[in-house]
């Protein structure tokens, strides 16, 4: 048995992609974008007509505000190839909010509520198919707790730090993305190294951290890794409840014969003497504040999903103008 399948067996495989082939050769039960995937994606041939869609889309019905048809391609262009990627994969697909709202509450809530609009007139259930990937800000996870009661399921993403993951289980998200090789990153340049055991890795040391809280204290929300830099990451976290993995990872996972053992293990989280936290808005402030790793990784991924997203804007209005 390939390592791939083999991992299959205890956590559940998330292709990490936007692109269709990459998750057809892969198999995974769910996949999910965000504006960096998006934007590499769109510019492939193959996907063409999906953005020329979603700039009619936005022309159509923007008027002649050039904000409002950006803002309404972007919608589109997200939820054509969610559409596509559920025609694919028999779970669901997590579509990114815009990360320009990232610290607005009451813009993410509208914006989510637009997307679900947009996938139910492609014939999608959203409520069922869909997970909306926010920032884990103070005003991301209030969003995602309003959203989670309508119904509306959400992915907290860019989530570095202990805090943000207590916050997103006390607000009863479904899934949470703590990210593992932006953290090993970061802590190789502060202490300048050039790497870590698998086992001591800090990225990897996070996400344990967080599985066994979860389990302990029997919270429903799924923990989904994200973001490895190499294999051992991966296999470090077998038995995880999720682990989103790029095409590149899979197919090396896919193409290496041996067994995998399983290092999370929920029995065994619960049998563990960890004490219960929470945080109101002051103490996760406070608390983000504190983790310095966590406090530059957030701040550096919203900026770095910002400008793809600008990237993206950039591209479909020169697909428009050259129509």
């Amino acid at each position: 048995m390939n390592r791939l399948e083999a991992l299959k067996s205890m956590t559940t495989v998330v292709a990490d992609t936007g692109d269709f082939q990459a998750i057809i050769d892969y198999r995974p039960q769910d996949a999910t974008t965000n504006p960096s995937l998006l934007y590499k994606a769109a510019q492939m041939p193959a996907y063409r007509e999906l953005v020329e869609d979603a700039v009619l889309h936005g022309t159509r019905h923007g008027g002649g505000d050039s904000q409002a048809q950006a803002r309404l391609t972007m919608d589109k262009l997200a939820v054509n190839f969610g559409t596509e990627i559920l025609n694919v994969v028999p779970g669901r697909v997590s579509t990114e909010i815009d990360a320009r709202l990232s610290f607005d509450t009451e813009g993410t809530v509208r914006r989510a509520e637009a997307l679900v609009e947009l996938y139910e007139q492609a014939g999608i259930d959203a409520r069922e198919r869909v997970l909306f990937k926010i920032a884990s800000t103070w005003e991301g996870i209030r969003a995602a707790e309003r959203l989670e009661r309508q119904g509306i399921h959400c992915n907290l993403t860019l989530l570095f730090g202990f805090a943000q993951a207590v916050a997103c289980a006390e607000a009863g998200v479904t899934l949470i993305s703590p990210f593992v090789g932006r953290i090993l990153d970061w802590y190789k340049k502060a202490e300048n190294v050039a790497g870590y055991p698998a086992d001591e890795d800090p990225g990897v040391r996070s996400v344990t951290r967080i599985y066994n809280y979860y389990k302990r204290h029997d919270y429903p929300t799924v923990v989904m890794g994200a973001s490895f830099r190499n294999l051992d990451e991966i296999l470090e976290l077998a038995g995880c409840d999720y682990l989103t993995i790029s095409p590149a990872l899979l197919g090396e996972l896919a193409s290496t014969e041996g067994e995998v053992s399983r290092r999370l293990d929920p029995d065994r989280a619960r049998a563990l003497d960890i004490p219960r936290v929470g945080y109101d808005e002051i103490g996760f402030r406070w608390e983000l504040n504190e983790d310095a790793m966590a406090t530059e990784k957030l701040a550096e991924g919203i900026r770095l999903f910002t400008a793809d997203t600008l990237k993206l804007e950039r591209f479909a209005r020169e697909i428009n103008q050259s129509a």
